[in-house]
């Protein structure tokens, strides 16, 4: 078999386990918003796939994963919306750019993105997954946002990019969960520049 044979077959190979994981994904978020996360078994989102419990396992570990699965390919995608502000933008102002840019994006309609994070904000699994995966954003944004506030040789510029990130997630994650409380009837966006001028002063 020629090398490109081999690129030819290993390229369909991974749009295959694409494919098959995005159905796993579509099945599992129908069943868990029908049923609910906790009530819903690997067993039965396997049953309903059509595949065994061994292979549904090769492409997830657990429910947790399925559903926050794409949570590092988010963090990537807002890394790249936000080197794709402005050089001269102050950081408060790109990353809220960004991250607006980010919920726009998002392939969900706005009635099964509140069913989704309000599963989401009522399992306690899946809200320490989620936590522990942000801090993956954090580590993505800090270089950029580094740069943006100068002198990147200062290690306490690194600091302040930190803590200045860490922030922001935050007042997203206050924005999110005010709008799921209020049922999504509160602008999102409001919420979020009130946050960031509390924590501003």
């Amino acid at each position: 078999m020629s090398d490109d044979d081999k690129t030819v077959r290993g390229g369909l190979r991974a749009r295959t386990r694409l494919a098959v994981q995005a159905e796993i994904v579509a099945t599992a978020m129908r069943l868990f918003l029908e049923n609910g996360f906790e009530a819903t078994t690997m067993e039965q989102i396997a049953y309903e796939i059509g595949i065994s419990r061994r292979s549904l396992f090769r492409y997830f570990g657990t429910k947790e994963d399925i559903v926050l699965g794409d949570h590092a390919e988010s963090g990537r995608s807002l890394r790249a919306l936000l080197e794709a502000r402005p050089a001269e933008e102050p950081p408060w102002d790109a990353l809220r750019a960004a991250l607006k840019a980010l919920v726009d994006a998002l392939p969900y309609s706005s009635e099964d993105f509140l069913r989704i994070t309000t599963m989401l904000h009522a399992s306690p699994s899946l809200r320490g997954r989620q936590l522990e995966k942000r801090q993956q954003w954090v580590d993505l944004l800090v270089p950029d946002v580094t740069r943006r506030l100068g002198d990147p040789a200062d290690p306490m510029t690194e600091s302040r990019a930190r803590a200045l990130v860490a922030c922001a997630l935050a007042c997203s994650d206050v924005a999110l969960e005010t709008w799921v409380r209020s049922e999504g009837t509160v602008d999102m966006v409001q919420v979020f520049d009130e946050a960031v001028a509390a924590v501003r002063g």
